[in-house]
């Protein structure tokens, strides 16, 4: 695991240009640094030692060194990769996972990446042509950022190791703004800033004279389905993920795991456990509000299955961490990422490497919209008049609990899914529901912003991947518009920034591409049977967890940030929205945001999502606007 960054530059760039590129994601990797330049390419990186803690240096060459690599993430069949490129007369210089994808492309070339099992954002620079092949993995898990100005070309791990040697002003991207308002992440190439741009996953970047060529290299498809018997489903299904949880857990140094007391992150500590004698160190944060702690869950599975565990209590202070999350994100984000923050704080403490859940929800059918998508189509056979007139009336008198999923907020849900047009629709608007509908940002927008943003639909993004996915069966086309939108863009970036916060490295044994083609292959009654949800994989964890784990709905990885900005915050809260450059720079209507902030205090609608979105916005914009953005300068309001 490492953090890398470089620059092509025809006058040839300095060794501290690209040092000056590391030295912000240094957090990705304490461990070493290298250099290289080889002509007018500079390569560099910041090393978290994993496999081949001595040799594993980088950047690494081939044999001639016409070849030089830097690579962030593990590769989990290099060993296979590895005999067999010795078979056929390659030499290999340290032992380290990398080494393998040099030798590939000295076979392969520009499709060195695909016999590649693993996490991986890699570039490398070919001497001979003078090209520059930049590669980010099929799921998305591991980021790549890059901005060319004029002749130079830059890129790295994280946007801030692009901005560290990037001269040019800093202006805001309106259409990436309006993408998270509504989204709550940035769809590929977008950053928040016009210059800058994101390497989509399952793609490769050629830069060669200048020029930049993008292609896709890996296609999710949900089209061939097996026709098995129910128990040769479970069977197959046992295998694959054994074998995916295996093959993550190859490692010179001890792993662990974090452990929700969820389905997913629990079958992956039993499956772990399963195939190691030492006792496995697992990982679980909670709060004191118990209709959101988790914490009873997680240790029931810690004591079922025996681990080593760790667990701690988050306090409504954690609010003050929040310009360090922020500057490690690169991007405003949601709540979720405090929760993650945390773990990896406390995992970080006892060990480099940890398992976790991601992609279980997406792979398996996980969440209530899954199902619920069903009812919303059968609610909106009622009168469009009934529904929008009369219910909408209705629910917008009712009074919120902030429970977590409190039977108003479910209505609420159902009534607005409604009222789109078609499936597709309805689907992206399951996404804006908590967060800015179209509704919603004509209200906060001003018109000199709105002018800025213009037709500007970010629902377009989902309804595109839901209408063009290669799946037949509704919740296949769900399930696809998450994987290649949601999944990498929120929760693997949330999970690979806030673990490499703490130079902790996460990995996803639910996201080997194998594993996700072969369940991509399964039938959609296999993970949605009636009110069900993960229907295979909790017939799978009763022969692993205990009844009570596999029968529990899920819950979800929250704090109960919605009290919090009702109380003790609220003050925090008023003075650092009413005063954001967003509203002093005549782009959000202040007013709306008062009423916001009324709303939620007065327990009418739970607004606490869209406000912490626009807590982090705020920060965001007076932390990355500015030429200088460390952590230490910026404090809340």
């Amino acid at each position: 695991m490492c953090g890398i960054g470089g620059q092509i530059d025809p006058a040839g760039p300095r060794p501290q240009t690209i040092q000056a590129i590391l030295h912000p994601i240094r957090h990705r990797g304490p461990d070493d640094e290298g250099v290289v330049v080889a002509g007018c390419a500079g390569l560099g990186s910041r090393r978290l030692s994993i496999i081949d803690l001595v040799g594993g240096h980088q950047p690494l060459a081939n044999e001639d060194e016409t070849v030089w690599l830097v690579v962030n993430g593990e590769i989990y069949n290099y060993r296979a990769l590895r005999h067999a490129l010795q078979q056929r007369g390659h030499l290999f210089r340290t032992a380290s996972d990398s080494e393998v994808i040099l030798h590939l492309y000295e076979e392969m070339g520009d499709r060195c990446m695909e016999p590649l099992n693993g996490m991986f954002a890699f570039a490398l620079w070919d001497t001979r042509q003078q090209k520059l092949l930049l590669v980010r993995d099929r799921l998305g898990q591991k980021p790549l950022f890059y901005s060319q100005d004029g002749e130079r070309f830059t890129f790295a791990s994280e946007m801030k190791g692009v901005l560290a040697v990037d001269t040019r002003p800093r202006t805001l991207n309106p259409i990436a703004l309006d993408y998270y308002l509504s989204l709550r992440f940035l769809p590929p190439p977008h950053t928040m800033l016009p210059h800058i741009h994101k390497l989509p996953p399952a793609h490769r970047l050629i830069w060669q004279e200048g020029e930049i060529r993008l292609e896709r290299y890996w296609q999710l498809s949900f089209r061939e389905k097996l026709a098995l018997s129910e128990d040769a489903f479970l069977t197959g299904l046992e295998e694959n993920l054994t074998q995916a949880v295996t093959s993550h857990q190859v490692s010179d140094v001890p792993v662990g795991a974090f452990l929700s007391g969820g389905l997913d992150s629990s079958m992956v500590v039993a499956l772990m456990a399963r195939s190691d004698n030492t006792p496995l160190k697992t990982f679980a944060i909670g709060v004191e509000n118990q209709s959101f702690n988790e914490l009873p869950y997680a240790r029931q599975v810690a004591e079922a299955i025996g681990t080593e565990h760790y667990e701690n209590c988050v306090q409504a202070d954690l609010i003050t961490l929040l310009p360090q999350m922020i500057w490690h994100l690169d991007e405003p984000s949601d709540p979720i990422a405090a929760c993650q923050y945390y773990a990896a704080a406390l995992a970080a403490r006892h060990v480099k490497v940890v398992l976790g859940g991601d992609g279980g929800d997406e792979l398996f059918a996980g969440f209530d919209r899954y199902s619920g998508q069903r009812y919303v189509n059968l609610y909106a056979r009622l009168p469009h008049f009934l529904r929008q007139q009369v219910v909408g009336g209705i629910l917008s008198r009712l009074p919120e609990n902030f429970a977590y999923k409190s039977l108003s907020q479910k209505a609420r849900w159902l009534n607005q899914l409604s009222l789109a047009p078609d499936a597709a629709a309805r689907y992206a608007e399951a996404t804006a529901f908590f967060r800015f509908n179209r509704q919603d940002k004509a209200a906060l927008y001003t018109p000199a912003f709105r002018r800025m943003v213009r037709d500007q639909d970010a629902a377009h993004i989902l309804i595109e991947a839901y209408t063009q996915a290669p799946a037949d069966d509704p919740l296949d086309r769900m399930l696809y518009t998450d994987i290649v939108t949601r999944l990498p863009e929120h929760s693997l970036m949330l999970t690979d920034r806030m673990t490499m916060a703490h130079s902790l490295e996460a990995r996803s044994p639910f996201l080997d591409h194998e594993l996700v083609a072969y369940l991509a292959a399964f039938p959609a009654q296999m993970k949605v049977r009636g009110r069900v949800l993960k229907y295979s994989l909790r017939q799978l964890a009763q022969k692993y967890l205990p009844p009570a784990i596999v029968q529990r709905p899920k819950q979800g990885f929250m704090f109960p940030i919605a009290y919090w900005f009702r109380g003790e915050l609220y003050p925090m809260l008023e003075r650092t929205l009413l005063n954001s450059p967003l509203v002093q720079e005549g782009l959000f209507e202040a007013g709306y945001i008062r009423r916001l902030l009324e709303e939620h205090r007065n327990s009418q609608v739970d607004h606490h999502v869209r406000l912490w979105m626009l807590l982090n916005l705020t920060i965001w914009q007076e932390m990355y606007m500015s030429s200088e953005f460390r952590v230490p300068s910026f404090k809340l309001a």
